[in-house]
């Protein structure tokens, strides 16, 4: 079975008000228990504070629910050793970059993403796949 990650997108589809394709198929994704790293629950925090306005404490119990069966990657020195490889191979921005080195860290084969190059290989052994085209 393919390890995969998300990033911060496929998480925040979740919350999406009425039925969607994007609601449907973020929700697939995470029942199938993804990496994730503390990057992505970081920006899907702030992501939630604005949009849904709920208190501080909500959010975090919330989050803590959300990622009861998703396996959440620490930020180490080697992941940011790795992130800084990546932007000088493939010129990633800061957060996207550390986002990929903690999918590569956590062995994932895929990493879900709408705001990536969807089917480019990081390091011939990540793919980065938009699960919404």
């Amino acid at each position: 079975m393919n390890k995969f990650a998300v990033n911060t997108n496929i998480l925040v589809y979740l919350h999406e008000t009425s039925p969607s394709p994007k609601k449907d198929i973020a929700e697939r994704i995470v029942l199938g228990f993804p990496a994730v790293s503390v990057q992505v629950v970081s920006e899907y925090l702030n992501v939630l504070k604005r949009i849904l306005k709920l208190p501080k404490l909500r959010l975090i119990e919330h989050t803590i629910v959300l990622l009861e069966d998703c396996k959440v990657v620490n930020l180490d020195k080697e992941i940011l050793g790795h992130a800084r490889r990546l932007i000088k191979r493939y010129d990633f921005q800061l957060f996207d970059s550390i986002i990929i080195a903690s999918a590569l860290a956590a062995n994932c084969s895929i990493l879900y993403s709408e705001d990536l190059q969807h089917k480019q290989l990081i390091e011939n052994r990540l793919t980065i796949i938009n699960p919404f085209l």
